[in-house]
């Protein structure tokens, strides 16, 4: 006799919605890459936005962007995650602790490897830009925590994948602001983050559903 499967960490009504968003968002981060392949200046979109902000916020804000960027950093992100993490299996959903993990990893692994391929450089030749992998990790951590609050709430399409975009759109313009305001990125290096982690993580929890449903079933087999 075998226990209740665990809930999967993409519910199946987001499946389509989330993996529409995916898709479009892989979509504007090549065009961005693209359109910016080995650039070392701003776009117009950047001037437009850079100009009256990049390198000018003050304190208090600058405490506050500069706690958002710390969050991004190996230590930071360390910290969310084991605490995260936490929390997930806390509340028995081991699923969601692994998407976390893999989630917010292959975000970051993704927009580190685009930066090398990409080659769009800020504040000279070493210091890739796009896309920005503060701004994905981040994206992606407050993108698995709604998946987890749609499940625990219980729900449907149209109220969960408003909440999961909304808490995606919320983390990726907090840190994206930081990012833009201590002049670590242009506003289209944080577009390409934000879009990145929207790419990657439904992708990630499509692929641990998968793998975890497969598991459970081959378990009983294995132990006749």
């Amino acid at each position: 006799m075998t226990g209740r499967p665990a809930p999967a960490v993409l519910p199946p009504s987001l499946r389509a919605p989330l993996g529409l968003v995916a898709a479009l968002a892989a979509l504007v981060v090549v065009v961005i890459a693209v359109l910016y392949a080995g650039h070392s200046r701003p776009g117009r979109l950047d001037r437009w936005i850079v100009a009256p902000t990049a390198d000018s916020v003050r304190p208090p804000w600058q405490y506050v962007a500069q706690t958002l960027d710390f969050l991004g950093e190996p230590a930071g992100s360390a910290m969310v995650v084991v605490a995260v993490v936490t929390s997930c299996l806390l509340l028995r959903r081991p699923r969601a602790a692994v998407l976390m993990v893999a989630g917010a990893g292959l975000a970051v692994g993704t927009a580190t490897l685009l930066k090398h391929l990409v080659g769009r450089t800020i504040h000279g030749a070493d210091n890739l830009s796009y896309p920005s992998g503060h701004t994905a990790f981040l994206t992606a951590i407050a993108f698995v925590a709604a998946l987890l609050a749609t499940d625990r709430l219980g729900l449907g399409r149209t109220a969960g994948t408003s909440l999961v975009l909304t808490a995606a759109l919320v983390a990726g313009a907090a840190m994206g602001w930081a990012q833009v305001a201590l002049g670590a990125h242009y506003p289209t290096d944080v577009l390409g983050g934000w879009c990145t982690a929207l790419a990657v993580v439904p992708a990630t929890a499509w692929l641990v559903d998968r793998i975890a449903d497969r598991s459970a079933d081959a378990g009983p087999r294995a132990s006749c």
